[in-house]
């Protein structure tokens, strides 16, 4: 009986591992890879990853999950690399720093070479010596994060920089005898800016390479079923806002920011109807002579706006750090786009910011600046839904008018304080629309201090933990 293919057996895998993970893949996008693979052959390993991608892949968005997925079941290799030397017991805290020193060193050169090959095999060095875990099980074990923040690759990017630059006056000066390098201190060129950004690119690859060996060597030792599971990061559209607390600002910013702009533009088509008021019979009848007699567009009398159209009430607190984030990435796109809104942010009293996310760029991290500007708590700094919600009907209920729409963003917990229900009431009936969005899942909402469920039968409630949540609520938001 003739053998299974193992290729054939490795698509099979990789396709059951990327359902586990939520992706959309059946037997005809296996198929299909099976297809691609057979044309583009195994010589190329990243024009192999591409072209699996194509096939197996729906979603641009899953792009993250596929890649770690796919350096566990088409590893770049198996065992030790040629070149490696002698795996290295565990080391003390000195013995590590000094490992990473000697590493660090040769990972200046090899960036500012823009040297691959040698990244590629600094990246095992650098797993080998500083990555095994020294309380691992009987099989071992390698840590992706300790080998980072053991090595701080992120600290070589200015001597690289250098080491770049010297190497290009070397190479000038060799090429023309009356050649000088620079001496003495000089002004930031435009290209030194380039060169900067570039080797940062360098490092953020580098860093993507010990993941990957880390995968590798694990799933080696653990098996590949098992590190698919455990060891991958999910999408960014799936992550909950509540552990993003890490996540890199511009990338939270590139999954937000189309969708902030989607709720912007519904928001504003519901401020359009409601501006309209009643029908102005003149300009009516006058708009009909152009058609015989016949009213076919009624007008509408304009109503005056005197009150913000759009009026947000932020928890700040660093119990909803990641979901804070968040918040400030929705209200610098809303800010760019309607002029009549407000920003409230609250811990446990409430203050206005709308000034601090007008001045801010999109992206700009400004939750510390917020805290440090607005004055958002009093007497301590735990959250008190039921305060906040007094002071907001006290000192904010005159921004909010019957074609206003109040979003209010937080987790609904009070820490056992009075959750003053009917603040929440006044400010309801005030507005034209409200909903809450709630970084908690619904079955949370009735533990611990949670209010979330006495709350929802007051406010429209929607569970948000998510971006794809986020697009949920916005697609059900209607504009009438």
């Amino acid at each position: 009986m003739p053998s299974a293919d193992p290729v054939g057996t490795r698509l099979v895998d990789l396709g059951r591992a990327l359902r586990s993970h939520g992706l959309t893949v059946g037997t005809s996008e296996v198929a299909d890879a099976a297809a691609a693979t057979s044309a583009l052959g195994l010589e190329d390993r990243e024009r192999l990853r591409t072209g699996l991608a194509a096939t197996m892949m729906r979603r641009s968005a899953d792009r993250m999950v596929f890649d770690q997925l796919f350096d566990i079941y088409f590893p770049a290799a198996v065992g030790g690399r040629t070149g490696d030397a002698e795996e290295l017991p565990p080391t003390d805290v000195a013995g590590a720093r000094q490992r990473a020193a000697a590493i660090r060193e040769d990972l200046v050169d090899a960036l500012a070479r823009g040297d691959d090959r040698e990244l590629e095999l600094l990246a095992s060095r650098a797993v080998l010596e500083l990555g095994r875990l020294p309380d691992a099980a009987a099989d071992g074990g390698f840590f992706a994060k300790q080998t980072i923040e053991r090595l701080a690759p992120q600290t070589t990017v200015s001597a690289a920089q250098q080491r770049s630059r010297e190497l290009r006056h070397a190479q000038s000066a060799g090429d023309s005898e009356g050649g000088s390098s620079e001496s003495g201190p000089r002004r930031e060129r435009l290209s030194d800016r380039y060169d900067r950004e570039e080797i940062r690119g360098r490092v953020a690859a580098f860093r993507r390479r010990i993941e990957a060996e880390v995968a590798r060597r694990n799933a080696e030792m653990r098996g590949r079923d098992r590190i698919s599971q455990y060891s991958v990061e999910g999408p960014l559209e799936r992550t909950e806002f509540l552990l993003t607390a890490g996540t890199d600002a511009a990338e939270l910013q590139a999954v937000i920011a189309p969708l902030s702009r989607k709720l912007a533009s519904k928001l504003a088509a519901r401020q359009r109807r409601k501006s309209r008021g009643a029908i102005d019979i003149r300009r009516t009848l006058r708009a009909a002579m152009s058609t015989g007699g016949v009213p076919m567009r009624p007008a509408h009398k304009r109503r005056t706006r005197t009150r913000a159209e759009i009026v947000l009430f932020c928890d700040m607190s660093g119990s909803v750090a990641g979901f804070s984030r968040f918040t400030m990435l929705l209200l610098q796109s809303l800010a760019g786009v309607f002029r009549r809104v407000r920003f409230i942010g609250f811990i446990n009293v409430c203050d206005d910011i709308t000034d601090i996310v007008r001045d801010s760029q999109l992206g700009e991290e400004i939750a510390d600046r917020v805290t440090q500007e607005a004055n958002l708590a009093k007497h301590h700094t735990g959250s008190d839904y039921g305060s906040a919600l007094a002071d907001a009907a006290d000192r904010y209920i005159d921004l909010i008018g019957p074609r206003s729409t109040v979003l209010i963003l937080g987790d609904a917990r009070t820490n056992g304080t009075n959750p003053q229900f009917d603040a929440l009431r006044a400010l309801v009936r005030q507005a034209g629309h409200a909903a809450w969005l709630n970084p908690e899942q619904e079955n949370q909402w009735r533990l611990g201090d949670s209010v979330a469920e006495q709350y929802a039968e007051i406010i429209d409630m929607h569970e948000v933990r998510n971006v794809d949540q986020l697009r949920e609520f916005i697609s059900r938001l209607p504009v009438r």
